[in-house]
């Protein structure tokens, strides 16, 4: 391998950076974007069960919002629980907008090295071939191993630059639509709390009267 890396030339070594990039990036986001991580199960039912026995205190609040993604945005409404359902929604939206940008963290990096690679490996086609044609106006055809090794550094870094490229697109494909999946799920999950404490507050109203 890493004779194959050194015969690519110099040019090998940012298409091998980006490579350790992409890798990190890929393992990073698996791991923060796992389901249970972002969208704890029945959070939704706990927050709504500790409203209604009037357990559901501002140091509780706190706890769920530094829990996950889904309690940043289901504390943003508890904080206006009190208020009409316009401005809990508002809220909501506010704090969603901010974390639907994190749950993208570095997916722009990741969409940078899917376009960067195939061109770092088509300047290193362009290099090899200018080392054949330079090799041919010294010392002519005649040096079958000095043309050989200008082809194949081109063809090394074109496939590298490919082999880097197509995983990183797929990837940056593949994480665009989960979060945007879990966007939408939030968006419910958080409905459905603004739902059920408006529902709340007009049965505590009717109540009152």
């Amino acid at each position: 391998m890493w004779e194959i890396i050194t015969a690519g030339g110099w040019l090998m070594l940012p298409i091998v950076a980006c490579s350790v990039i992409a890798l990190a990036i890929v393992g990073e986001r698996f791991f923060t974007l796992r389901d249970e991580k972002v969208l704890p199960t029945n959070l939704v039912a706990d927050v709504w069960r500790m409203a209604s026995t009037r357990q559901l205190s501002e140091d509780k609040i706190r706890e769920i919002q530094h829990a996950s993604p889904l309690g940043r945005v289901l504390a943003a409404g508890l904080h206006n629980r009190s208020q009409d359902r316009e401005i809990m929604k508002a809220s909501i939206e506010e704090v969603g907008g901010h974390v639907a940008h994190e749950l993208g963290r570095y997916l722009n990096a990741l969409g940078t090295i899917a376009a960067v690679t195939p061109l770092l490996g088509l300047l290193g086609t362009v290099v090899g071939m200018i080392s054949v044609f330079t090799n041919i106006t010294t010392v002519g055809v005649g040096n079958p191993a000095q043309l050989a090794g200008g082809i194949s550094q081109a063809l090394i870094t074109t496939a590298g630059g490919l082999m880097v490229a197509i995983p990183a697109l797929m990837f940056h494909r593949y994480f665009r639509g989960k979060v945007d999946g879990l966007i939408v799920d939030m968006e419910k999950e958080s409905l459905k709390l603004v739902d059920v404490l408006q529902k709340r507050q007009s049965q505590a109203r009717v109540t009152d009267q």
